[in-house]
């Protein structure tokens, strides 16, 4: 997958999988109430996300379903952070994101659950 998210198209993406398969007018609806779009605006970024191929978008009702999982993209978008902004240095990554936050006992025993598993 080459193609990134604007943040607007992750928005309606947002909405896409937390409601697939929904209807084009429903995510208009839904971004309406949310985050104040008009219908236009809402249309634009589904054809968008048609174009670049993370949803598919099927009559009657213009169904969408998303054709990417979230976790799909949670990976690729943290991947383009880890080189762009870290060359790549996982530890720098979290050295970075733990730094001014403490974690909690739980938290610990989780991350180390998760290196272990590597």
């Amino acid at each position: 997958m080459k193609e990134k998210l604007f943040e607007s198209e992750a928005k309606v993406m947002e909405i896409i999988w937390a409601n697939a398969p929904v209807s084009a007018k429903e995510i208009s609806l839904i971004a309406t109430d949310t985050i104040g779009w008009n219908k236009n605006t809402t249309y634009t970024i589904i054809k968008k996300l048609e174009a670049k191929g993370f949803i598919r978008r099927e009559d009657p009702g213009f169904i969408c379903t998303p054709l990417v999982s979230k976790k799909e993209m949670q990976k690729v978008e943290a991947d383009s952070l880890l080189k762009k902004i870290f060359n790549g240095s996982r530890k720098a990554l979290f050295s970075a994101l733990l730094e001014d936050e403490p974690l909690t006992e739980n938290e610990i025993d989780e991350l180390k659950k998760l290196i272990e598993k590597r």
